[in-house]
């Protein structure tokens, strides 16, 4: 493939044998050979088209509209004939699921020609609602970077030290600061701030208790400087940020966007996989995380109209392979036992030297990662909710696509991970989207009918209702995200539409209809304005794997603390904020508790990052608590499969959910195995 940068100039061999592709909305383009995926073209140009099976036709997020005519704007004339035909992977898709008449398959269609290529809203990546707040927290401040105003002893022939020496000891005279050194570049501006200031000045100190100070900028005079702090939280799907005041502690601003990272591979593994396979995989996936981390950063400062030079301090925590290529790691010991973390410590480290453009002195401070599976974002989101202080044991989990988990108590803390993948989010669902406009969140189903109704994203009223089809014109239904998955399966299993095993059995609703070998849930009718969204017996499957995946990772640390019951579940994340509590539990996601003892925590880990931002004893506390959890490693735990499996009925086939018996009385099934005997299924 040649060059696709916007400067480069082929030669006319090169030219010849290649097209040049623009794609819209973005306006990115570049030259490519004739032959060349229009999904590699966009991965190569960093363009958000959306995958999730490798080009295999199967997930259908990348779906593009070709445009064809004269395109004066870009300099091109595209024909039909410049992309290739269509072809039977994607009269498959068609046939099984909605293709819009004009779309085709970003990773079928190939360039033959010149082209203009529209990226529609439902297949870009940054189109997910990223739904990470900054929580109401009180938080203590005492910041890494702080102001100190001093006097400075004007020169003296008689005792001739330089002006540094004299701010060094104002500063321990005044302040009680030690072993404080200064950049060369201050040191450019010392003298002039010294004297404009009559000999009082302003200083910035960075003193991260773990060695000797640093003032990193300076000012004449009594001045009151604005010194801000960046907290982000690097999730696999989303990176989310708050913009912090250090002196005053308040959330300035707060934003997300998608992890660019999501076009080398959806979850942890496959990411680690692309690195193992590409020689610059790794070195590519760390230049896009940190390039959206700046872009982030900018974001934020722009909505609270900052500039990006006031910002002295950033915290980051990540999953280990989030944190790994964060800090331009090779992630490829984390794909195979022992799992080993290059550093598993904290870390102090330049921010421009990872790619953010803040203050040029800024300090950027990486929580510590628990184990290798275990990471610096489940060490703050412990840091945030200090699980093991509540009273009684606490499940703390954070759902994503390798959830984390924490079981804690005052006597003892142990976590681990579980590779529950990216079916919660979406992928592997047939009608699955991110949580995006127009996408189904919530749904409830009629035990007696099996007719559903449901809401959607941006849309204020549900579906029954009076209102609906203009409240929601603007978008339309589009899919269903995470939320709206565990609710649609949940309440089919309630409804009697799925037995416990999540077999999806007969019904006179001509909702449930014979879809070849298996049977199959119609959600939503299909419409000339938006697909038909049914949930099929392979949804169901990819969601028993995730559920039972998360489960056992549960059940696993109970075993190990010798306990069959928890005081209370905190679910954290983006996701874990907007689930259903009782849903989760008829699916049996999570142990059986109280209902209400099941709470949202919101983004638990972002609000540790903030907590380490403005108080930098806090950091001591949770580096010293890494060290004192005791880590579970599920991959290698014989158990783990055990449990998994009897976790696959919903909620499981072995262990009783005598407090969810209270509040809901799932259906007994009776249906015929293969010999054609009757047989109740029952939980």
């Amino acid at each position: 493939m040649t060059d696709p940068s916007l400067n480069s100039q082929p030669s006319d061999l090169e030219e010849a044998a290649s097209a040049l592709v623009v794609f819209t909305p973005s306006g990115k383009r570049g030259r490519f050979a004739l032959g060349t995926p229009l999904l590699v073209a966009a991965r190569q140009l960093g363009v958000d088209l959306d995958t999730v099976c490798g080009g295999r036709g199967i997930c259908g997020r990348c779906q593009v509209t070709p445009q064809i005519g004269q395109f004066a704007k870009h300099g091109v004339s595209v024909a039909p004939e410049h992309l290739s035909a269509w072809n039977k992977v994607e009269e498959r898709y068609k046939s099984k699921r909605s293709l819009l008449d004009g779309r085709r398959l970003g990773c079928q269609a190939t360039v033959q020609g010149d082209l203009v290529i529209d990226i529609p809203p439902e297949s870009q990546v940054h189109a997910q609602v990223v739904r990470k707040e900054a929580a109401a927290r009180d938080i203590p401040l005492d910041p890494a970077t702080r102001l100190y105003t001093i006097r400075v002893d004007e020169p003296d022939m008689h005792a001739p030290t330089g002006d540094l020496e004299r701010l060094i000891a104002a500063l321990s005279a005044q302040h009680g600061l030690k072993g404080l050194h200064a950049p060369l570049s201050l040191l450019a501006r010392l003298q002039g701030a010294l004297r404009k200031g009559g000999w009082q000045v302003t200083v910035a100190v960075s003193s991260p208790m773990d060695g000797a100070g640093e003032i990193v900028e300076i000012w004449p005079g009594e001045a009151a400087p604005t010194l801000l702090g960046l907290a982000i939280d690097i999730g696999s799907t989303t990176i989310a940020g708050h913009l912090v005041d250090l002196t005053s502690g308040a959330v300035l601003a707060s934003a997300g966007l998608m992890n660019p990272q999501i076009r080398f591979g959806e979850d942890l593994m496959s990411r680690v996989s692309y690195s193992m396979m590409h020689e610059e995989g790794a070195a590519q996936m760390s230049a896009a995380v940190r390039e959206a981390v700046d872009t982030l950063a900018g974001t934020l400062c722009a909505q609270a109209d900052q500039p990006r030079e006031a910002v002295f301090e950033a915290v980051v925590v990540g999953n280990p392979v989030m944190h790994h290529l964060f800090l331009g790691l090779d992630p490829v010991e984390l794909g195979g036992a022992p799992f080993a973390l290059v550093t598993s410590a904290a870390g102090n480290w330049a921010a421009k030297d990872l790619g953010l453009a803040l203050h040029r002195h800024a300090k950027l401070y990486t929580l510590p990662c628990i184990a290798g599976h275990v990471g610096a974002d489940a060490a703050a989101a412990t840091l945030a909710e200090a699980p093991q202080d509540q009273g009684g044991l606490s499940l703390l989990v954070d759902v994503g696509t390798n959830a984390e988990i924490v079981l804690a108590d005052n006597e003892q803390v142990l976590a681990c991970s579980s590779p529950t993948g990216p079916a919660f989010e979406g992928a592997q669902i047939s009608g699955g989207q991110r949580a995006a406009p127009g996408a189904i969140e919530r749904v409830r189903i009629d035990p007696n009918t099996h007719e559903p109704r449901f809401s959607i994203i941006g849309c204020p009223v549900w579906s029954d209702e009076p209102g609906f089809a203009e409240s929601s014109a603007q978008t339309g239904v589009t899919g269903i995200c995470g939320s709206g998955i565990i609710e649609v399966i949940a309440e089919m299993r309630l409804a009697g539409v799925l037995d416990e095993d999540g077999v999806i059995i007969a019904s006179p609703s001509p909702r449930v209809f014979e879809d070849g070998r298996t049977r199959s849930y119609l959600l939503h009718d299909a419409s000339p304005e938006g697909p038909r969204i049914v949930i099929t017996q392979n949804d169901v499957r990819a969601i028993q794997l995730a559920k039972a995946a998360l489960y056992a990772g549960c059940k696993l640390l109970m075993e190990k603390r010798g306990v069959t019951s928890v005081d209370r579940v905190l679910l954290a994340g983006a996701f874990g904020a907007h689930i259903s509590p009782l849903h989760a539990m008829i699916l049996g996601m999570i142990p059986d508790c109280e209902i209400d003892q099941v709470r949202a925590v919101g983004n638990a880990a972002g609000t540790g990052a903030r907590i380490a931002l403005l108080n930098r004893s806090q950091r001591r506390e949770i580096e010293a608590q890494v060290a004192r959890i005791e880590k579970i490693e599920t991959a290698v735990e014989p158990r783990f499969q055990e449990i998994f499996v009897e976790a696959m009925a919903l909620p499981n086939k072995r262990d009783p959910f005598p407090k969810l018996a209270e509040i809901v009385s799932l259906p007994k099934i009776e249906t015929k195995d293969q010999t054609g005997r009757r047989r109740a299924r029952r939980r």
